[in-house]
């Protein structure tokens, strides 16, 4: 999910054509792009987890935050645990985001004094961040400040809030990986997006998040909304190496060109013409591919 293209690259020198899996809760722009053109299989799993009930998701303003925190004081009182993520680590002089650290002090001192909270981000030691997330595992940790090194790995099934401050920096992706540090339980979970009015772009996204849990339905929004990148580069969003068609509005056709496509490349003597036709098509960029 988060390797680049370098990075993909690397593992797949590892052996002489390896196969390769990928697993992801939500796939960026580029991997579904990779599955619509057929360099990769694709298999679904639907269906949640036995037991496990679909988070509920709230895109809300700075006005809501008091009643925000009072609904996590309820749950904590219930023997519920809570995770606020931050943009940043630390405050910045250029840039009006909420961060980590500041977050972190406020919410132990002034707000939720009767509550152990923790802090964890990615400028901490390896072992002082794994000694926090096992208190917060053990429940000895009610309320976890964190920037997005949470998004994944993480699994505590008591945990039932999540509220993202500043989720209008982040994208769908993110957003819905981090949604799902809750919900992993049988109680009911809640995904509270805490965002400042940002354009229509940011309004959409917030959007997509309240009304839609599927995080393959949420890649094919940012698809749209991103970008597919380059099929032969470096860039894993913006605008495609396409000049006709669209990765989304004619997928059924990409669908026919692959088929056609596999059945022409497995006949006799046809790598030679592709390959020669991919190199005047996008030249530097798939030659530089092909030779590594």
């Amino acid at each position: 999910h988060r390797f680049g293209v370098r990075q993909r690259e690397a593992l797949q020198k590892k052996g002489r054509a390896p196969h390769t899996l990928y697993m992801t809760a939500t796939p960026i722009p580029r991997t579904l792009t990779l599955s619509l053109y057929g360099d990769l299989d694709v298999s679904s799993i639907r269906d949640l987890p036995p037991g496990r009930q679909v988070v509920k998701t709230y895109a809300v303003g700075e006005s809501m935050r008091r009643r925000i925190y009072a609904f996590m004081e309820k749950a904590m009182k219930a023997g519920q645990q809570c995770y606020v993520v931050c943009p940043l680590v630390e405050e910045s002089e250029n840039v009006d985001l909420q961060a980590a650290t500041a977050l972190y002090d406020q919410l132990r001192t002034s707000v939720f004094p009767r509550f152990r909270c923790g802090l964890v981000h990615g400028k901490m030691a390896g072992k002082e961040k794994e000694a926090v997330m096992e208190a917060f595992s053990r429940g000895e940790i009610q309320l976890l400040v964190a920037t997005s090194v949470i998004e994944v790995g993480v699994n505590v099934p008591n945990a039932t809030i999540m509220l993202i401050d500043g989720a209008e920096r982040f994208g769908l992706a993110q957003l819905h990986q981090l949604r799902g540090r809750v919900g992993r339980g049988s109680l009911q979970a809640y995904c509270i997006l805490l965002a400042k009015k940002g354009s229509e772009e940011t309004r959409q996204r917030l959007h997509y998040m309240e009304t839609i849990h599927d995080g393959f339905v949420l890649s094919e929004k940012d698809l749209l909304l991103r970008g597919a990148g380059q099929l032969f580069g470096y860039v894993q969003h913006g605008l495609p190496d396409l000049h006709a068609a669209d990765i989304i509005r004619d997928v059924a056709l990409l669908a026919k060109a692959r088929e056609e496509a596999a059945s022409f490349v497995n006949g006799p003597g046809a790598e030679e013409p592709v390959i020669r036709a991919l190199k005047r098509r996008f030249g530097g960029s798939f030659q530089k591919l092909l030779n590594n």
